[in-house]
């Protein structure tokens, strides 16, 4: 059974990443009532915890302090069963997931999104840039071996749908490293 290895866990790790809009909360929230895992939303906990080192006025969010991030995971991470949501995944040691699954959503559908949050300017242009540019997929593909991240469609309720199913059929597959 292919993903990641777990170490000392029962229960796998899974990072949900894509670009704002993308439907990461979305997916995460169905994830975690599927397979009861517990489900970290980072833009919460930052906000929730102070984890950050001010407000960006350009993109209108906090600036993450990355170091206080993986410190406030880290024994959640350790024990497992958690779904990790953030549209960044860079940062986060390799060896805390099992799967990383990059959301991806077409532009128009993206720009739809965004807008309706009231995403304008550098931020809906810098947003629409990383999906077109697919910024976060080469991120996960560079920070995590190959057979652990899956790129998945993200356009609709039932691509969320299918991506629930999938995910949930490897959660309830999954089995720790050595068993």
């Amino acid at each position: 059974m292919d993903g990641g290895g777990g170490g000392n866990r029962t229960r796998p790790n899974i990072l949900v990443t894509g670009t704002p809009g993308t439907g990461k909360t979305t997916t995460c929230s169905l994830l975690a009532d599927a397979t009861q895992l517990c489900h970290v939303n980072v833009g919460d906990l930052v906000k929730t915890k102070n984890l950050h080192d001010g407000w960006d006025e350009e993109f209108e969010c906090h600036i993450i302090n990355e170091e206080l991030v993986c410190d406030e995971l880290e024994d959640m991470m350790e024990d497992g069963g958690v779904i990790v949501d953030y549209h960044g995944c860079d940062f986060f040691p390799e060896r805390w997931f099992d799967r990383v699954v990059v959301l991806q959503t077409d532009n128009p559908i993206l720009h739809d999104r965004l807008t309706s949050r009231g995403y304008m300017g550098p931020k809906l242009t810098n947003n629409i840039e990383c999906e077109i540019f697919q910024v976060l997929l080469e991120e996960a593909m560079s920070s995590y071996p190959e057979d652990v991240v899956v790129a998945a469609r993200s356009n609709c309720i039932e691509d969320i749908s299918r991506n629930v199913a999938m995910l949930t059929q490897w959660v309830n597959d999954w089995k720790p490293a050595g068993s």
